[in-house]
């Protein structure tokens, strides 16, 4: 279980993160939804631990920043961040050395080949497209089979066949055991995939939804959305 608690994250004046709370259950995907600007990504980076934050982050009752938590936890930024001087294979070779990885050949392999990448292992980072580059950084991210698999607006610039692909490896993923935390701003790119979504507005949690509960309500997760963040009464 993942377990963000009290997280307030300030820049200058700015409050990006006011006492945000949630938890993100064991073999679930949970969708973080929000406009632009909500402090969906400033989760995520805390989360990863990349940012300084007040508050209490756990996963699996380990702080998040420790050693054991780390090799738990995968992300997925929403820009990518590749070597340029490193091809496509050497990427997830890097990857594999890292976590120490044992026979992780035919699963790197077959993440290229639903990524299509397959034809594109000498290229250098650099020389790939936006797309190609995302789809990359996704198999970086699956490579180590992370228990805790953060994304943060992981569609945006893949073709149909990739988000396709990703949908499903999102459901596998889940019917493995593995947490899915997907962060962004389409409500349509996670529809019928989630169990649970945490709606964010400026800085804060406004709302956590189950799918078990949404359903007897007979209402959209749209429209829930909607009300919850423009306050429409119905």
């Amino acid at each position: 279980m993942l377990q963000v608690a009290n997280i307030t994250k300030k820049y200058g004046k700015v409050v990006a993160n006011n006492k945000v709370s949630f938890m993100v259950p064991d073999g679930s995907i949970t969708v973080l939804l929000g406009p632009n600007g909500a402090g969906k990504s400033t989760v995520i980076k805390s989360i990863a631990g990349f940012l300084k934050y007040d508050g209490v982050i756990t996963v699996d009752g380990k702080e998040n920043k420790s050693l054991e938590a780390k090799r738990l936890i995968g992300y997925v930024p929403e820009i990518p961040a590749l070597y340029p001087n490193l091809t496509v294979a050497e990427h997830l070779e890097f990857i594999a050395r890292i976590y120490k990885l044992k026979d992780y050949k035919d699963y790197m392999n077959e993440l290229l080949d639903r990524m299509e990448l397959t034809d594109k292992k000498n290229k250098f980072g650099d020389e790939l497209s936006k797309g190609m580059q995302q789809k990359l950084s996704i198999c970086c991210g699956l490579l180590p089979r992370p228990k805790f698999l953060l994304f943060d607006e992981p569609m945006i610039g893949l073709d149909p066949h990739a988000i396709k692909e990703l949908k499903g490896m999102f459901i596998e993923l889940k019917n493995s055991g593995c947490s899915v935390f997907i962060s962004t701003h389409m409500i349509d790119s996670i529809e019928n995939m989630w169990d649970k979504t945490v709606i964010m507005q400026n800085g804060e949690v406004k709302a956590e939804v189950l799918r078990e509960n949404i359903e007897k309500s007979g209402h959209t997760l749209e429209e829930i959305f909607f009300s919850v963040t423009e306050s429409i009464k119905e």
